[in-house]
């Protein structure tokens, strides 16, 4: 295939294809690890007989990207950073442009590595030797003048035994071999941090003493850094939230007058029988509801369990006051996927699906994982009117609202069959009535009604009543 026919190859072209580049040079592209059609491939090919990483870079802004690409790589090398060797380059002008990388075989991201660990207590010591390794690495770079302005996990490889930096696209310099200005090493430190959920902020003075190890040029006052923290947090929220509702790399959508349907791009395959006939699916399924306003079960799909929850139009009087604004369905999986985004548990949604009547909403359903965990009455029914459940039950809860409290998040129905035990957390289901404040006098009012919710599962007079009381936290 030519390079100028790649820019028409869409998302998934059949593998292995063979390129010719201009100038004489050719590959065969055996696997892609990202694709962004009309944009750019990347992926693992065959040249000169080696395994090579082979960034083609297509579209019309091509020859710009790759430009990008090559400056970013060529300053990595130049600083003397640990950086996979570029092996050949290219640009065609109206064609495209090509970067030729060693492939580093059986490398690990260290983005893999923090998923192994992520739901350990904050801060275990597995925890800090991920986070200590990417520190140091990204104190090296601020050191040489450099920062990643794309700065997460997935853009540093194990390979050997060392971190390699990739990604040149995202690499920016200030003045190369001279240390980074204080303020875009707070900018650049904020970026990074702001990719973990909020707990971390509380241990952010600990794990840079890994970073001022390695670059201790600036002292860094930690109040500045977690406003740089908060800043990068909200822009990378309002990035995400902006994401769910259009097609991207992460979500596949279809618009249409008879319908608004938007699934994760990994479970399209899977779920696309389901979504077909999604009444039918919850007919065959396990009823979990059946409520007059929702119907909700749980069915299987090759051999895992999911739920699929449908909202109903109760009469001509309920969809008067129903087809003009987002449904339930939309509300709960934009909070579904707020909260996965900002690690509080809650189960993973898969895709939504609105049936419209020339644009006009009809039935709404949600499809999501299915947590398997106990109801928090259930399990703290064995402590009786005077035991307390396990300290770590207690210190979960306590981690819960604090989360929500930190994110000012209100769950607005938090009766006990709401919160479910997994995997040594709390996780939030029915999300119908979630909300996000902006405001704090908002907030601090939903957020009592919240808690007040919770106590009123249990007695008044009771020992948990009163534990609970005292250690959740409150606004005064």
């Amino acid at each position: 295939m030519k390079l100028a026919l790649l820019n028409e190859a869409g998302r998934s072209p059949a593998l292995p294809l063979p390129i010719d580049l201009p100038g004489g040079v050719s590959l065969q592209l055996h696997s892609l690890l990202r694709v962004l059609p009309r944009q750019r491939y990347v992926g693992r090919a065959q040249w000169q007989g080696r395994n090579v990483l082979a960034k083609i870079l297509v579209g019309s802004k091509a020859e710009r990207h790759f430009a990008r690409e090559l400056q970013g790589a060529q300053l990595l090398a130049q600083q003397g950073l640990c950086t996979p060797l570029l092996l050949e380059h290219g640009v065609a002008g109206g064609e495209g442009g090509w970067l030729l990388f060693e492939f580093l075989e059986g490398a690990r991201s260290l983005a893999d590595d923090w998923q192994a660990v992520a739901g350990q207590a904050w801060l275990s010591d597995a925890q800090q030797q991920v986070l200590g390794e990417a520190l140091g690495v990204i104190g090296q770079l601020h050191s040489r003048g450099l920062w990643q302005e794309d700065l997460h996990l997935d853009n540093l490889l194990r390979h050997d035994g060392r971190l390699h930096l990739i990604d040149g696209g995202g690499i920016r310099a200030e003045t190369p071999g001279q240390p980074l200005s204080r303020d875009k090493v707070l900018g650049n430190l904020g970026l990074f941090f702001a990719q973990f959920p909020g707990a971390i902020d509380s241990f952010v003075e600990e794990l840079l003493v890994h970073y001022l190890l390695v670059n201790g040029e600036h002292a860094l006052p930690l109040e500045a850094l977690l406003k740089a923290v908060a800043r990068a947090r909200a822009t990378r929220m309002q990035a995400f939230m902006a994401k769910i509702e259009r097609e991207c790399t992460a979500f596949r959508v279809w618009r249409s007058p008879s319908r608004l349907q938007v699934v994760r791009r990994e479970e399209d395959a899977a779920l696309a029988p389901i979504l077909a006939d999604p009444d039918a699916a919850i007919a065959s399924g396990e009823p979990l509801k059946l409520g007059g306003s929702s119907t909700v079960a749980r069915i299987q799909q090759s051999g895992r369990q999911l739920v699929i929850k449908r909202y109903n139009i109760k009469g001509f009087a309920h969809w008067l006051r129903r087809f003009w604004r987002p449904s339930r369905a939309w509300h709960s999986w934009c909070e579904g996927n707020r909260l996965d985004f900002l690690g509080i548990a809650t189960p993973q949604p898969l895709a939504v699906l609105e049936r419209r009547t020339l644009w006009l909403r009809r039935q709404a359903y949600l499809i999501t994982e299915h947590t398997p965990g106990m109801d928090i009455i259930a399990r703290f029914a064995p402590c009786g009117a005077d035991g307390l459940p396990p300290e770590a039950d207690l210190q979960a809860l306590e981690a819960l609202f604090a989360a929500l409290l930190r994110e000012r998040i209100s769950h607005g129905d938090c009766k006990g069959t709401n919160i479910l035990w997994q995997d040594g957390r709390w996780a939030l289901i029915d999300l119908d009535a979630m909300q996000y404040h902006g405001q704090a006098a908002s907030f601090k009012a939903a957020y009592g009604r919240d808690r007040a919710r919770l106590l009123r599962n249990w007695p008044a007079d009771s020992a948990l009543y009163r534990e609970l009381d005292r250690r959740l936290p409150t606004l005064s």
